[in-house]
């Protein structure tokens, strides 16, 4: 079958990310996914760097950006979204269960009275199963929670954008101890992906590649079915469970966690600035991590 459109990666080595853009031949019409703000811990300082060459990519190619699709709310990275829409538009959308990730959010950063958990922040929430163009090309959001409540798969022209519900087959999966997380949830999820045709292209959010080789995001439904070390064929709900949740106990808390939640439940907006015309982040001291509050996520 012709492909009616071509993705192009770019990943993020400071984070794990791949981000992509993909364009409908016809239109010359786009779709961004899962962008990476760069963000320096030390001085508090964000950038746009590791958006250039995604930048270049939408310039060159003289696309017209129609969606900024983000699969969650990530732990790892700040989005992007928002300097990309006011480069080109597009609206910025997730899907509709990112109320209850703000919701937890809100509660643990002590958000501003301003800041509703309701996805007005997004323009556009998604819902299992619903569809949407990229310019000719159909396209379809599949909730896939366990990661996240809120975790969504994107599936167009043959190809599924998985976020972190899948890794590549010899990382596995990612952990389910976030807030809302569950791992019988995650397996299921992971499944359903599996379910697609075998020839289905599979483009993974975050590598975290062995020594043994370069960083890639690309694979199949058939390979995956293969070869995932956590979630091939063969291995059940209970086994998977069991190890995900022994392998979670064992993670730290992400290093950008605290600068990127805050942000990513606002669609990549900053917090409002103080009178002094300034932004600031929030940072909950004693609260992670303790057995009064939910467990915080980590990719792996």
């Amino acid at each position: 079958m012709t492909q009616r459109t071509t993705t192009h990666a770019f990943f993020d080595a400071h984070t794990g990310t791949v981000s992509y853009v993909v364009h409908d031949h016809a239109t010359r019409r786009a779709a961004i996914v899962d962008p990476v703000l760069d963000y320096d811990f030390k001085s508090g300082r964000t950038g746009t760097q590791s958006l250039e060459g995604l930048i270049d990519c939408v310039r060159t190619q003289q696309l017209q950006v129609d969606w900024i699709l983000e699969t969650h709310a990530h732990a790892d990275h700040l989005s992007g979204a928002r300097h990309l829409q006011q480069l080109f538009g597009g609206r910025i959308a997730i899907g509709a269960h990112i109320r209850e990730v703000q919701a937890t959010f809100k509660t643990l950063f002590n958000l501003e009275r301003g800041f509703l958990p309701d996805g007005s922040q997004f323009d556009h929430l998604f819902e299992d199963g619903e569809t949407f163009m990229i310019g000719e090309t159909p396209a379809t959001a599949l909730r896939v929670p366990g990661h996240t409540p809120a975790d969504m798969a994107y599936v167009v022209d043959g190809a599924v954008f998985v976020g972190d519900t899948l890794f590549m087959p010899d990382v596995g999966s990612a952990r389910a101890d976030f807030p809302g997380g569950d791992a019988h949830a995650l397996y299921r999820s992971m499944r359903a992906l599996l379910a697609l045709p075998p020839e289905t292209v599979v483009y993974v959010c975050h590598d975290y590649p062995p020594a043994s080789r370069e960083a890639a995001w690309q694979t199949t439904v058939a390979q995956q079915r293969a070869h995932n070390i956590h979630v091939r064929d063969g291995i059940g709900e209970e086994e998977f469970v069991a190890m995900r949740r022994a392998r979670d106990a064992t993670l730290g808390v992400p290093t950008l966690i605290l600068p990127a939640i805050q942000v990513n439940v606002r669609a990549g907006h900053f917090p409002p600035p103080d009178d002094n015309g300034i932004s600031y982040l929030r940072i909950p001291l004693n609260a992670l991590n303790s057995p009064t509050s939910p467990p915080s996520p980590n990719p792996k």
